[in-house]
């Protein structure tokens, strides 16, 4: 925290929208710094602090029914034991709150005040959330304010969503993306200054996340701008956004959040002949064209045939041998990845049950997905909003998704954290005559008390199912040399483990190194001999070992045939190097330690 910072937050103010108003006023242009202001600091209340199951039903209480002035809140907060530390429970338990038409007006005029008079962050938040529900234009302006503090952006921003997205894309940018190369078209938006917003945006540098293109879009009006503007610049830089939506691997909800995604797209596409026929152009088309034809692009609110013909349009124009050779360009593993990839949006394919994998620009570092379509609509992203669609490794190298006669639970996604962390995506897959039955469907929510939604089960010609499978399985097009690799690689090992366990070592990670994706990686643990009787596990922590196998130009079945011939004639430790376990472990058994500390 910069000394400015630490004066104005040990100096509290009687509201905190006048505090907040001061800041503003001591800033050059009214932004704040990266993360916005902190909250002013006060003195911790007594008592014993409520627990988080606790302090739900205490909101509740305190909030029912609505009080008619501030002091009447904080009065009951203070006596439940509702503190500060709780403010991120307040806007839920407001969303929840039954608020008849009849009380409309009264809710309206709390919220007024303690967005105006509130002195806590509980107290502000629970009039953001109130204006959140039955808010108007006049209440933006405080709002944008408030969204400048710590703590109050995230319920400031989700209120002004409902009254004024732009607004609140603003706030948000302001906020969070200030340290992404955005600084000069944040301060446009902020000022409102239309020429500059539109000269930024075009020579900002590209945003990495969903959530900041989608940010951005909103903000600049995106789709206004395409409305009156030639620049095809401007129109690389809206592909672009869109494309960094609609493979976010947080999850859809940045795409599907963008209202006038339909509009930009058809706009972008409509357009693209316009374009310079160049690598980056073409990859950035390619993008939109698969997104449309199996991500999350499918599930926008299109008119009937629109998406259709916008593919079509897309697969047309790549087609043209002008764009084929922008395709063959400098960058290898780019035109490469277009040679590889060209036509796979645009194949005909089952309507009922779908799959395809898909490998997005190696630029981007986009994770490979499987992704399933049923009734041409993608399943992960219509159901999971936290993460990609597994890899194929996961789903199809193994058999994953084939049905048997027993009922068995299949995880299609995971959260782009950890499904430890956000959860996961599960579905029973069995067989049933000569029908194949998705039922069962599951999400892991670690930490989440809201509800799971029920997904129907869905039945499949067993013979078509099968023969989707099998042709899925066995199709490798999509795949890079060293992927390829490290595929043939690990199918060798399930084949023949005894490669691994005469050296007391077993399989682990096997891929593509995911910084320099020409190298294939195998890594593998070890635990030095045999098990002890009555149990499975050997003695000890194992040591975790990376064996890299750069890409030496020679076909992907030669290259994988060596590496098992390797594993079987070498021990693997020799030429693979420690990668984890422990220090004490490693020096245990005689191998270097390669990290410091």
């Amino acid at each position: 925290m910069s000394a400015r910072d630490e004066r104005g937050a040990l100096t509290p103010s009687a509201a905190l929208y006048d505090y907040a108003r001061q800041r503003t006023r001591e800033s050059a242009d009214g932004l704040p710094p990266s993360r916005g202001y902190a909250l002013p600091r006060k003195a911790a209340p007594g008592g014993e602090p409520l627990s988080w199951d606790a302090a739900k039903p205490a909101l509740r209480e305190a909030l029912t029914p609505l009080p008619d002035d501030p002091v009447t809140l904080l009065r009951r907060f203070e006596r439940l034991g509702v503190r500060d530390r709780h403010q991120h429970l307040v806007a839920p338990v407001v969303a929840g709150l039954p608020l008849p038409d009849e009380r409309a007006d009264a809710a309206r005029a709390l919220g007024r005040r303690l967005i105006r008079e509130g002195t806590t962050a509980a107290t502000v938040i629970a009039g953001i959330a109130l204006l959140g529900r039955v808010g108007g234009p006049e209440d933006v302006p405080y709002l944008r304010v408030l969204g400048l503090l710590q703590g109050l952006t995230g319920p400031a921003v989700g209120a002004l969503e409902a009254l004024d997205p732009r607004t609140a894309a603003v706030v948000w940018l302001a906020v969070h993306a200030r340290r992404d190369g955005l600084e000069p078209l944040v301060r446009a938006l902020w000022a409102g200054d239309r020429p500059a917003v539109r000269r930024e945006l075009v020579s900002a540098p590209s945003p990495v996340g969903g959530d900041v293109a989608r940010r951005i879009a909103e903000a600049t009006r995106l789709a206004d701008l395409l409305d009156h503007s030639r620049d095809t610049d401007l129109l690389a830089r809206a592909g672009t956004l869109l494309v960094r939506m609609g493979s976010s691997p947080d999850g859809p909800a940045d795409l599907l959040g963008y209202r006038d995604a339909p509009r930009a797209y058809a706009t972008v596409v409509g357009r693209a002949a316009q374009l310079p026929p160049t690598l980056d152009h073409a990859a950035m088309l390619l993008s939109l064209a698969l997104d449309l034809g199996s991500g999350t692009g499918v599930l926008l609110d299109w008119p009937p045939g629109r998406r259709a013909a916008l593919l079509a349009s897309l697969g047309a124009l790549l087609a043209e041998p002008r764009w084929v050779a922008a395709g063959a360009g400098a960058d290898g593993r780019r035109a490469d990845w277009i040679r590889r990839t060209g036509r796979r949006p645009f194949r005909p394919r089952p309507a009922a049950f779908r799959i395809e994998v898909v490998a997005g620009d190696p630029a981007d570092k986009a994770p490979v997905e499987t992704r399933v379509l049923i009734d041409g609509r993608p399943v992960v992203p219509a159901a999971f909003a936290r993460g990609p669609a597994a890899q194929p490794d996961d789903l199809l190298d193994g058999g994953g998704l084939r049905a048997g006669p027993e009922p068995r639970e299949v995880r299609l996604a995971t959260a782009s954290c950890a499904e430890g962390c956000c959860g996961a995506l599960y579905v029973t897959i069995r067989r049933d005559g000569d029908q194949v039955v998705w039922e069962n469907w599951r999400q892991t929510m670690p930490g989440s008390r809201g509800a799971v939604p029920e997904l129907p089960a869905h039945r499949f010609d067993a013979r078509a199912y099968d023969a989707e499978v099998a042709r899925a399985e066995g199709d490798c097009s999509w795949s890079w040399r060293a992927r390829t690799v490290a595929r043939l690689i690990k199918a060798g090992l399930i084949g023949r483990p005894d490669l691994l366990s005469r050296w007391d070592a077993s399989r682990g990670w096997i891929s593509s190194d995911f910084d320099d994706p020409d190298t294939a990686v195998v890594t593998f643990s070890y635990a030095p001999g045999p098990p002890a009787p009555g149990r499975p596990e050997r003695d000890g922590i194992p040591l975790q070992f990376r064996w890299d196998i750069p890409d030496d130009g020679s076909p992907p079945e030669a290259q994988a045939a060596a590496a098992l011939r390797r594993l079987a004639e070498e021990d693997p430790k020799s030429y693979g190097r420690v990668c984890g376990g422990s220090r004490e472990r490693a020096e245990e058994l005689g191998y270097p330690w390669p990290y410091g500390g």
